[in-house]
Order: structure tokens, then sequence, then C-alpha cells
């Protein structure tokens, strides 16, 4: 008889994830380690409020097979991303695991939740930096920045726009509904709004990747 699929290890979860959406498996150096960030998320929630999510099953199918499926959208020759309002690392920690080429900056202003970024990137010795304050703040464009799941999207988005270099992509990952009412905000200047496309994610219902770019210099 077959396991159930909770009983399985996280890595034939995970890979039966990413086989049912089509994306192919994480190798077991990669898997490996995005048991262990598993493994910090769900210690560190019961401390902090890092995800409404509890059960492994749903942390997986919600969070980590969204974001590795964000991580491989993502064009090819990104250098530098901004993951603006990380929460819980994502899609910042797994783009930065699944994308090695990528310098990955986490921006998390909440004291508690930049506390666990730091954690993971020190335990699974990755080469992102936490940006522990207000992402609008830091005085860099970026080839990308990403949100999902910030507070305030519409106006979070906008202050994203100014964050992006030119020529670089503003990845927002959110729902068929609310596209439209940030397309307004997806402004890198008066004269440049950018080709959006979008992308489904195919592991969870109506919810995309919205992909801009930027052409103005």
């Amino acid at each position: 008889m077959l396991r159930d699929m909770a009983e399985a290890p996280i890595a034939e979860q995970l890979n039966r994830l990413l086989a049912e959406v089509g994306l192919p498996p994480a190798d077991a150096v990669l898997a490996g380690k995005l048991e262990a960030y598993l493994g910090l998320l769900v210690r560190w929630n019961t401390r902090i409020n890092l995800t409404a999510v509890r059960d492994t099953a749903g942390i997986l199918s919600r969070h980590f097979l969204e974001s590795i499926e964000c991580a491989r959208l993502l064009p090819q020759g990104i250098t530098t991303l901004l993951d603006f309002g990380s929460g819980a690392g994502f899609p910042g920690i797994p783009i930065a695991l699944c994308r090695p080429e990528i310098a990955v900056t986490l921006a998390e202003s909440q004291g508690k939740k930049a506390a666990f970024l730091r954690e993971v990137v020190r335990t699974l010795r990755i080469s992102a930096k936490v940006h522990s304050a207000r992402a609008e703040l830091l005085q860099r464009q970026f080839d990308c920045v990403t949100l999902r799941a910030v507070d305030k999207m519409p106006e979070a988005v906008q202050a994203a726009s100014g964050l992006v270099a030119p020529h670089g992509w503003l990845a927002v990952m959110t729902t068929e509904s609310a596209l439209d009412g940030l397309r307004v905000h997806i402004r890198f200047s008066a004269g440049d709004v950018g080709d959006l496309a979008v992308y489904p994610l195919r592991g969870t219902e109506h919810r995309i990747l919205a992909l801009a770019q930027k052409h103005a210099g």
C-alpha cells in the first residue's frame, strides 16, 4: 500500500507536488536545504506568526511550490533581486536556493521576522542579505523586485516599481481578481508602464505571477 502523502519524507512530498504541476524535481542538495528551511519555519512559527498555514503539506503546497515555480519563471540574466516585504522568506529564500546565480536581498521591517530570515540565511549558508528596515529606504535598484502577500499591496507595488533598475523586472505574485486593481500602480515613470506578462501559478487556484519589465533609463 502506498504511504499517505503526509507520511512520506519531505523531499518525496515536495517532488510529488512538483511533478503534479509539470516542474522538474529538486535534487538531493536543494531538497535538503528546503527541508531544513521548512523545519526552521515550523519551529519559529510556534513563537512568532510567520504563516497562518500550519501543517507541513499546506506549507509545501501553498508556499514552497508557488515560490519554486516563481524562481523558475523569472527571466535569465537577473543577477540582483529584492524580495520586498519578505515576511517568512517567500519567494526570496526559494529563489536564492533555486537560482544561486542571483544575489538576493530580503527586506523585512518587522524585527522578529527579520531575525528569522537571518537565522535561515545563516543555517542554510545562503549568500543572501537581510535588510531589516523598510525596503523603500534602500538606496539602490535591482534587476528584479518580487512581492507576495505584502500589506497594502497597491502602495507596495508602486514603491517597489521605483526600486527596479533600467531593463529590470517587477514580479508580483497575486490573484487574477486582484491584478486589475494593481495594474495602475505598476508604473516605473511617467512614460514607462512596462510590458506585463501573466503566468498562472499551477500549484494554486487563481494565483498568478505578473511580470513587468522596465524599459526607460
